[in-house]
């Protein structure tokens, strides 16, 4: 239910991306702790391999999200484009995701999303994670939320016993699976 948009700075000349969510879809799919959570954590996050938040704002319709711009898109198209990555390319960004879960996971953060399409290249040939729609603060050690990708959950997310940050290191492992 949003859209993301490259925009310009007119004073600066910088360049960002502009996540636009619809407030009717976000209240429409009852997503609103989603929105506010993935707000306060970006906010939260400071780390080179995670996309910054530089700005949130709101109209009548509309919350506005400014982000970082990583003009190499997304892992997922280019791995669309070689099909399989080399294996140094590979522990290249596995390091860069292992980096940014270590970080999170000090700050009690699960991220829950991790695939393809959620890791951008930034300038300098590094990923970044982006989209935390789906991240939580874990602080009693455990969550119960049915979420993330199909392809991509650890078995505890699908059996609803509880899980915690080691689904993003299982994630994490499919991920390497498929850059292979």
């Amino acid at each position: 239910f949003g859209k993301v948009r490259l925009v310009r700075d007119r004073t600066s000349q910088r360049v960002f991306a502009m996540k636009i969510i619809s407030k009717a879809k976000v209240l429409q799919y009852n997503q609103q702790e989603h929105i506010i959570s993935e707000k306060n954590i970006l906010a939260e996050v400071d780390h080179p391999f995670v996309v910054q938040l530089v700005a949130t704002f709101k109209d009548a319709d509309k919350l506005y999200m400014v982000l970082e711009y990583c003009p190499g898109g997304e892992l997922f198209a280019l791995l669309q484009r070689h099909k399989r990555l080399k294996e140094e390319h590979c522990i290249f960004y596995a390091g860069s995701v292992m980096l940014a879960f270590e970080y999170l996971h000090n700050k009690q953060i699960a991220y829950r999303d991790l695939k393809p399409e959620n890791l951008l290249v930034d300038a300098q040939g590094y990923l970044k994670i982006c989209d935390f729609g789906f991240a939580k603060k874990v602080s009693n050690d455990r969550t119960f939320t049915l979420c993330g990708t199909p392809e991509y959950l650890a078995p505890e997310i699908i059996s609803n016993v509880g899980h915690n940050w080691a689904v993003d290191w299982w994630a994490l492992g499919i991920l390497i699976y498929e850059m292979l």
